[in-house]
């Protein structure tokens, strides 16, 4: 008899839409943020305020796998039937546990995180000064205001001119690779940039493969359970990445390290912790004996 094709439930639909919409919700928190503190922060205290922020950004994957490693060990239809009908343990490969519940717990957490930031003010005076943006003088908001409107003329004309301009040109390939190379060249020749994107490169590097393949080590190798795997890779690993940002900070501040000096501190460093994670080839176990795969079914 053919195959036949088993009815198909559309919740991924849920999923999928509900990574977009939390994307769209993270997305600005690190950028506005950083812009945030770098606009109404000293200078000096900008390092140690980053650190900071960079430390919390740690402690929520922290709990973020604790949560986890508590689903894991529920059975994924939580109350929808009788505890004792469930026939396997954590420990089988069989196991599913209840990656749902996670999902719901974050996305409340989240809305309540939210809730703050409609209070933030459109305006703070920068760490230090004392004059408040209300006590601004009538004299003193005339020129702004006469600037404000020059500024706006001058970005209608200019919008006015680019449109003109993408009008009259069919080629927009000609147009804009003049002006792309250059500008290419330029972020190459740029030490800080350059530095950057290698300690991006390294660190996703390193940090992804432990993250994709140590819980599934952890589970074939050792035989623990998926609760047991992902806590202690949260256990062991986050809280000294944590330590490291906090203290991270606190260096540039102590120091008054510049952009040029952090970014080479942070290559060197990173480069070290990759090198490091190469110690993992000499982590030799014995082949676990799969049927057909490495011993014979027989």
């Amino acid at each position: 008899t053919e195959c036949e094709k088993e009815p198909g439930s559309l919740l991924w639909i849920f999923v999928m839409v509900g990574n977009i919409v939390r994307g769209m919700g993270e997305t600005p928190i690190m950028p506005l943020g950083i812009s945030y503190l770098e606009d109404f922060a000293k200078a000096e205290n900008s390092p140690f305020y980053l650190g900071c922020l960079h430390t919390a950004t740690v402690i929520g994957p922290f709990l973020g796998f604790l949560l986890a490693s508590f689903c894991a060990e529920l059975f994924v239809d939580l109350g929808s039937g009788d505890a004792e009908d469930i026939t396997i343990t954590v420990t089988d490969a069989r196991w599913v546990g209840a990656w749902w519940l996670g999902i719901l717990i974050c996305a409340s957490l989240n809305l309540l995180a939210g809730i703050p930031f409609w209070f933030l003010p459109k305006s703070l005076v920068k760490e230090g000064e004392i004059n408040e943006p209300e006590e601004m003088s009538e004299k003193s908001v005339a020129p702004l205001q006469e600037n404000y409107k020059n500024e706006a003329k001058q970005t209608i004309h200019t919008e006015r001119g680019v449109i003109h301009f993408i009008k009259h040109h069919t080629n927009l390939l000609h147009c804009f690779i003049p002006d792309f190379i250059p500008f290419l060249k330029d972020l190459f020749h740029n030490p800080v940039y350059m530095l950057f994107i290698c300690i991006t490169v390294l660190q996703f590097s390193a940090f992804n493969g432990m993250i994709s393949f140590m819980p599934k080590y952890l589970e074939q190798q050792f035989g623990k359970s998926a609760s047991d795997a992902i806590f202690l890779i949260g256990v062991y690993n986050l809280p000294v990445i944590c330590v490291g940002y906090f203290f991270g900070g606190l260096f540039m501040k102590k120091f008054k390290i510049n952009i040029y000096q952090a970014a080479n501190i942070a290559f060197w460093v990173s480069l070290l912790e990759y090198l490091l994670y190469f110690a993992a080839y000499w982590t030799v176990c014995d082949t676990s004996p799969v049927a057909g795969l490495t011993v014979s079914y027989e």
